[in-house]
């Protein structure tokens, strides 16, 4: 058998591209251009195969795209700072940046040997200074347009990690890295005004017609622009307050109100600063995280005040006032009203604190004795116990007309909210960009020249401290600016900063001056295809649209609001999980199977059950070292797996049997290559060339299609097919310019796929200067079809004819063929739907 040495061709042809820069952009200002961006990898160690995964895609894009002629951008870079690195060198004794920069070299390494079509003239870090040093310029752009601002405000507090936490940081109510239960805790924060832009950034979703639409209603929801009324609620008491006001989308079901709730920080809480049972009490919401999703499973508790909240369309009716762990002062006023019939969050309070509870809402289907019992009903109906609101359409009619009431008896006015808030940016760490501001000793907070950045990180400094290593570093805070003593902020960039803009950086990667050139930002501008997993969908994507709208606010010369024009998001790689008997997760390596038993390797008296496949991820120990594929079966097997079987959009199954299976597949491939370059050498006369030349046709129409519309798996369904054909038709004496033009086509086509393989393959017929093959729509039409004829959708026959019959042609063959007659009678006849040339489905 003609072995393919997979492991010296993958080397030879990984040398080549790197020694000739093979995929080194262009600068070429009038060529057509097309920009391919993956997820921003964090450097760990070593790559998984969801990088595998992503990368591939990628790859497969960028290869097609420069065949075709496009000046193709395609970089790489790492997303490098962050908490992982400071705690991988607090356990390991380990300067960050060398920790950093080791894993960035181990993981380029073994990227390349995927043999991807990467810049790496191009690449970046985002713990380079010379990338943050532009990272700080940014920030001091954004201060000037008054876009960035430092304010006290509730912040997820990790107690271990002494830190504060993202909301997605947070996970069941407890902190991502050290699992403790997360705190509220008050903190001045540097903040970026991302809500300022939340119409905007709701609008340029509509125009962004390449993108999911799952995506695009997942960032609908995250800014969540919401209708309703702001009311005001006139108070009673022995404190001098006389209203407090209060944003609600459901103002129609005030009939129904029971309590008036407050946040602890609300301006009436002043008058209880000295009330030891509220200081208690305060202390204790300290407890309950401020993501949306603590609050709503958390255990819901208020604090009874002596004041009385009027029902301004009842006046009546007076309710108490309480404050409440649930209610936060950055959603509307900080105060909200309590229907607890129709808000489950109001529900629970309510029997808590043994409240009233009033149906105002009946279910369509319900008559009007309907009465709320175990839990809210939030849903639609009509109103009811509810005055001169009764038989209103719930929500269609209510809320409009109750707002109608309000605003005329100046009691409420219209309004609009947002979900969105202001992006919280500090984090309590040393791995991390530094803020370029300065404090003098009144806390006026004054930017640190442009002249003087990149502010740097301290080195050599003992990390093993409680909270943030930077402020113990007396020598680096105490700086001097114009003659003034000031102490330099401590607090470090989130890494999403960082991955906000490096799709800009890409663009210009060696400029010093700013952070890009606008010629080059005008030309790659927006990336046409970015490519990355669901979980960035919101996050991610929609900080780097905030970024955008910020660099162009208030600059002529910038205006690109969008940076991407196409996203696809992947799918995850998923794998068995397995257990010993002391449910301890077991990695698949060390696991033998004996008798079609597994066993521990180590210890082959345990039986590991086996669980169900999911995501691969290191805390499940389900993953499989992409490095240990490659070397065993070679990347172009590694590519050609992760893209068959499941659509890439979708979850695929890594399975021992698969992997096997594309490295034999490619085996075949070269066996048919051998035989195919013998035929060449032979130089057939024949005339019988056209068979050929129409397959070939065929199947580049079906790359092609297969590749615009990211149907990856049914490319490598295209590629078995095509082995099958070959291998039988190429012992037909065909000519030698024949076989040449067309087998370099279709090998043409395999190389964004298994690129290694196909370069081999097109140098041994001595291919050069080739580019993407375009098919002739003159030799795709069929000389025979084959026409299922259904009855009522069931397969009764089929019939051959040429291309085009009309439908009642077609009718007159099938009545007289009797084998299809028998299963009906004409005068039964209902329909007749016709696809000309594939079905005819005739209703009875």
């Amino acid at each position: 058998m003609n072995r393919y040495n997979f492991k010296s061709i993958e080397t030879k042809w990984q040398n080549y591209w790197e020694k000739n820069k093979s995929f080194k952009v262009k600068t070429n200002p009038s060529q057509k251009k097309f920009y391919c961006l993956e997820m921003f990898p964090y450097p760990s160690g070593k790559i998984h195969m969801g990088h595998v995964r992503n990368y591939t895609i990628g790859d497969v894009l960028a290869r097609y795209k420069s065949l075709q002629g496009y000046n193709v951008l395609h970089p790489m870079g790492w997303d490098s700072f962050g908490m992982p690195a400071e705690n991988a060198a607090k356990q390991n004794n380990l300067d960050p940046k060398k920790w950093t920069e080791i894993n960035i070299s181990n993981m380029k390494t073994q990227l390349k040997k995927l043999g991807l079509s990467i810049d790496w003239d191009r690449e970046i870090s985002t713990c380079s200074k010379e990338y943050y040093k532009h990272q700080q310029a940014f920030f001091l752009e954004l201060f000037e347009k008054k876009l960035v601002y430092r304010k006290e405000n509730y912040v997820n507090w990790d107690p271990v990690d002494e830190t504060v936490l993202a909301n997605e940081q947070v996970i069941d109510g407890r902190g991502w890295r050290s699992g403790a239960i997360v705190e509220r805790k008050k903190l001045n924060q540097w903040f970026f005004n991302i809500s300022k832009f939340s119409q905007e950034l709701l609008d340029g979703l509509e125009k962004l017609n390449n993108w999911p639409n799952k995506v695009k209603t997942m960032q609908k929801n995250w800014i969540g622009k919401s209708f309703g009324c702001e009311i005001d609620f006139k108070i009673e008491g022995e404190l001098p307050i006389k209203n407090i006001k209060c944003f609600t989308t459901r103002p129609d079901t005030l009939f129904g109100f029971s309590f008036l709730a407050l946040s602890v920080d609300h301006e009436v809480s002043k008058f209880f600063k000295d009330n030891k049972d509220f200081i208690n009490f305060k202390e204790e919401c300290s407890k309950t995280g401020t993501t949306e999703e603590a609050i709503a499973v958390g255990e819901k508790i208020g604090f009874k005040t002596n004041l009385l909240a009027v029902n301004p369309l009842n006046p009546k009716q007076k309710v108490p006032v309480y404050f409440a762990n649930f209610v936060l002062m950055d959603y509307g006023f900080g105060a909200v009203f309590g229907c607890p019939a129709h808000d489950q969050r109001d529900f629970d309070f309510a029997k808590k604190y043994d409240l009233k509870i009033k149906t105002v809402v009946r279910p369509y289907d319900e008559n009007e004795n309907f009465e709320v019992r175990d839990e809210a009903y939030p849903g639609p109906g009509v109103m009811i116990n509810s005055d001169f609101l009764n038989d209103l359409k719930v929500p269609d009619d209510s809320i409009l007309e109750t707002i109608k009431i309000l605003e005329k008896r100046k009691l409420g006015k219209k309004q609009i909210n947002f979900r969105l808030k202001d992006w919280g940016v500090s984090r309590q760490r040393y791995w991390g960009c530094p803020i370029p501001i300065a404090y003098d000793d009144q806390g006026k907070a004054y930017p640190i020249p442009k002249s003087m950045l990149p502010v740097e990180l301290p080195e050599n400094i003992d990390l093993n401290v409680k909270g943030n290593p930077l402020d113990n570093q007396k020598n680096w805070r105490e700086i001097i600016l114009a003659g003034k003593k000031l102490t330099r902020e401590t607090d470090t960039l989130d890494t999403f900063v960082c991955s906000s803009w490096y799709y800009l950086r890409f663009c210009s990667p060696t400029e010093t001056k700013y952070g890009f050139k606008k010629e080059d930002i005008n030309y790659w501008m927006p990336v046409d295809q970015y490519i990355g997993g669901v979980e960035h969908a919101i996050l991610h994507l929609l900080y780097s649209r905030f970024f955008m709208h910020a660099l162009s606010y208030d600059d002529k010369d910038f205006n690109i609001l969008e940076p991407f024009n196409g996203l696809f998001t992947q799918g995850m790689v998923c794998h068995e999980t397995y257990k010993d008997p002391d449910n301890n997760w077991v990695s698949p390596d060390e696991i033998e199977n004996i008798d079609g038993k597994k066993f521990l390797k180590k210890d082959k008296s345990k039986l590991i059950s086996v669980g169900p496949s999911e995501s691969m991820s290191k805390s499940k120990k389900n993953t499989i070292d992409p490095e240990n594929i490659i070397n065993n079966y070679g990347a172009d097997a590694a590519r050609l797996f992760i893209l068959s079987d499941s659509p890439p959009e979708k979850d695929i199954q890594w399975s021992e049997e698969g992997i096997a299976s594309s490295y034999k597949f490619i085996q075949k491939l070269w066996n048919l290559n051998k035989k195919i370059v013998d035929e060449i050498n032979k130089d057939h006369n024949s005339n019988n060339d056209d068979e050929l030349k129409k397959y070939t046709n065929k199947y580049l129409k079906k790359i092609h299609d297969n590749l615009e519309s990211f149907s990856y798996n049914k490319i490598v369904a295209n590629l078995y097919e095509m082995y099958s054909f070959l291998n039988k038709q190429i012992e037909k004496p065909y000519t030698k310019r024949t076989i040449l033009e067309n087998y370099q086509k279709i090998l043409i086509t395999m190389t964004p796929v298994v690129p290694h393989f196909a370069n081999e393959c097109l140098s041994t017929i001595q291919a050069k200067n080739f580019k993407w093959p375009e098919y002739d729509k003159s030799m795709l039409k069929e000389e025979i079809v084959n026409i299922v004829i259904q009855i009522n959708g069931r397969k009764r026959g089929l019939i051959q004819s040429k291309p085009d019959m009309t439908e009642e042609k077609l009718f007159e063959i099938i009545k007289n063929d009797e084998k299809i007659m028998k299963y009906f009678d004409q005068k039964n006849i209902k329909k007749k739907i016709y696809i000309k040339d594939k079905l005819l489905n005739i209703i009875i």
